[in-house]
């Protein structure tokens, strides 16, 4: 362990984790020392560098609090969520593709009534969005906990809204016995992520723009079938083919029709255009495989 230079600093690192009695934790400590040593080797990292480098990774993990997560949007900025997707939900040929979370979730959103009107009074144009969560095989999956968030008309999460004490533009709803999801929101509008931390500073020093096409997000939570996380994006969007997080799959754009004033699908009458979502979920059976944690996709 004496005189180390660059060019056995690495095995002495590998060296001193070989007593680690977890095999994965082993080999995935083992590669990040490898990536990260020949990292610094390759670009010559200077200390002023690495310095730099924690103090952003400080100044990130102080911007994290309860309703903003700055880890996972450089995460995202940086393509290793969408790489993350891409790993681990290999789909079928017919299961809805995932796609990344996100930094805007909130557990515990409030529980609806399939119908209710989940935009908590949120400014936009009224979505009705009418759905399906089916299985491989067509089957309806009844009783899917389906969680659904989203900005509104300004492109905010309510999170981001200081002066909100309740929920807008998010709620958790069950499918009916015919696998159905039905409910009221507003028209999603693009928006760009928080530019005001460290991942913004990222954005400005590399040239690139903060926005995402508009969406809305769904997680959707089913017995016996794998937990699917994605979202619907409007067609059209001007940001489909440059989103700043990578996300958008061309499976996941939907079509969200303007309607003039008028009668909604719920039967209500609307004085202002609004607009409709159709969209059909398709959930994969999960089976074990013998990776010790791990679950495989049929």
């Amino acid at each position: 362990m004496r005189n180390i230079n660059e060019n056995t600093i690495t095995p002495a690192v590998l060296a001193s984790l070989a007593g680690c009695p977890d095999p994965r934790l082993l080999e995935v400590l083992s590669a990040l020392v490898r990536h990260m040593h020949d990292f610094a080797r390759e670009v010559r990292l200077t200390e002023a560098e690495w310095m730099a480098g924690i103090e952003f990774l400080t100044a990130t993990g102080q911007k994290c609090d309860g309703k903003r997560q700055e880890f996972i949007l450089l995460s995202d900025t940086l393509g290793l969520s969408t790489l993350n997707v891409a790993l681990n939900h290999a789909k079928g040929s017919q299961a809805t593709e995932a796609t990344v979370f996100g930094p805007f979730h909130v557990p515990g959103a409030p529980e609806f009534e399939l119908g209710d009107d989940i935009s908590g009074g949120a400014a936009g144009e009224p979505l009705f969005v009418q759905a399906t969560v089916r299985g491989p095989k067509g089957e309806p999956i009844a009783n899917a906990k389906v969680d659904v968030w989203q900005a509104d008309a300004e492109g905010f999460y309510d999170v981001q809204r200081a002066e909100l004490s309740a929920a807008q533009g998010r709620g958790v709803l069950r499918t009916d016995a015919s696998g159905r999801l039905w409910f009221r929101g507003v028209m999603p509008v693009a928006y760009p992520i928080p530019t005001d931390g460290p991942v913004g500073r990222m954005l400005n020093a590399t040239a690139r723009h903060p926005w995402r096409p508009a969406h809305v997000h769904f997680m959707i939570v089913a017995p016996g079938y794998e937990t699917l996380i994605t979202h619907v994006f409007s067609d059209g969007d001007r940001y489909l083919d440059s989103d700043a997080v990578f996300g958008v799959r061309s499976s996941l754009i939907g079509d969200f029709v303007r309607h003039p004033p008028g009668k909604a699908p719920d039967g209500s009458e609307q004085s202002t255009h609004f607009h409709v979502l159709d969209f059909d979920f398709v959930l994969e059976l999960v089976v074990q495989t013998s990776r010790q944690g791990d679950a495989r996709i049929i």
